[in-house]
């Protein structure tokens, strides 16, 4: 097949429609009109001889030839990106955008101060964050990099330390439904109480689990609700009303317990665990926003 300038122009439109699982989507992050990008695809499947997406009302999925041809042009692509990135070294500050997949603890209690500062020290890069709970592939994803806890990285990833670097799963309660049912002494006596239960977005429910003095304790309660972390929130409201025990992030319920709304539980039974990495791929070019953004969560606070 010939390829010229404007069908490589199409491939990467193939490519970013994919990541985006839609026109409207890929529109919006490219900065160009939906109505192109569609004509651009109807223009490579013409060129092709074979339908690469599957389009609904409401997603567009690769074929089978689309998902083969991204699995081949997905690394050139990279390589393209990379080759081209070469260039921001040449400019005194880097620009471009930084594709960053976090949970939603980190966007809510430690991100924010480094957002704010990294934007002031690199003013010509976007930082475009993606809050996502779910355990997926960043290279895969679209993203550059994430933000997850040790157990979940993947042995080919550099992780880097970013954020508090111990933190702990806090158990609490309102006043309200302790005087009513009693204060538990002991983790079991959680399995008589009504647990406000966390899970992840792929349904599975969170096990709580508790260590003191070498002993460690994992089961998983029963109790009225059953939230994602991205309705935590929710579930601290229905704490604090009196609805049952909430077992979450300590930054999270920190505030309730300071007011007074929620009392603490267990604490010599508190879960501690290593802080958050920074982590991306070892295999690919390192582009100049990653590069820059990597530099800045390592380097010494000014004292």
């Amino acid at each position: 097949m010939n390829t010229d300038i404007h069908s490589m122009a199409d491939l990467s439109t193939f490519a970013l429609v994919v990541q985006h699982r839609g026109f409207r989507q890929a529109a919006r992050a490219s900065g160009q009109s939906a109505s192109a990008l569609s004509e651009a695809m109807r223009r490579l499947e013409n060129q092709l001889g074979i339908r690469l997406l599957l389009r609904t009302t409401r997603s567009v999925t690769p074929t089978e030839a689309g998902t083969l041809l991204l699995s081949r042009l997905q690394p050139a692509l990279n390589e393209v990106a990379g080759a081209l990135d070469v260039l921001n070294e040449l400019r005194n500050s880097p620009r471009g955008t930084l594709r960053l997949n976090v949970p939603v603890s980190a966007a809510r209690f430690f991100l924010q101060p480094i957002i704010e500062q990294f934007l002031n020290a690199y003013p010509d890069i976007v930082l475009d964050i993606v809050v996502d709970n779910n355990f997926v592939d960043v290279v895969a994803s679209g993203c550059d990099a994430g933000i997850r806890y040790g157990e979940r990285l993947e042995q080919d990833m550099i992780a880097v330390p970013i954020g508090p670097r111990t933190q702990r799963f806090a158990l609490a309660a309102a006043p309200a439904y302790l005087a009513q049912r009693g204060k538990p002494a002991h983790p079991r006596d959680l399995l008589q109480h009504a647990c406000l239960r966390g899970k992840f977005l792929s349904g599975a429910i969170y096990q709580w689990e508790f260590e003191r003095d070498g002993q460690t304790l994992s089961f998983e309660p029963s109790g009225p609700l059953i939230f994602t972390p991205t309705v935590a929130d929710l579930a601290v409201s229905a704490a604090v009303a009196g609805h049952g025990i909430i077992y979450l992030f300590e930054e999270w319920l920190a505030p309730y317990m300071d007011a007074g709304q929620l009392q603490p539980i267990l604490q010599d039974w508190w879960l501690t665990f290593p802080g958050p990495f920074l982590y991306y791929s070892g295999r690919r070019h390192l582009p100049a926003p990653l590069r820059a953004f990597v530099d800045f969560i390592q380097a010494p606070v000014a004292g």
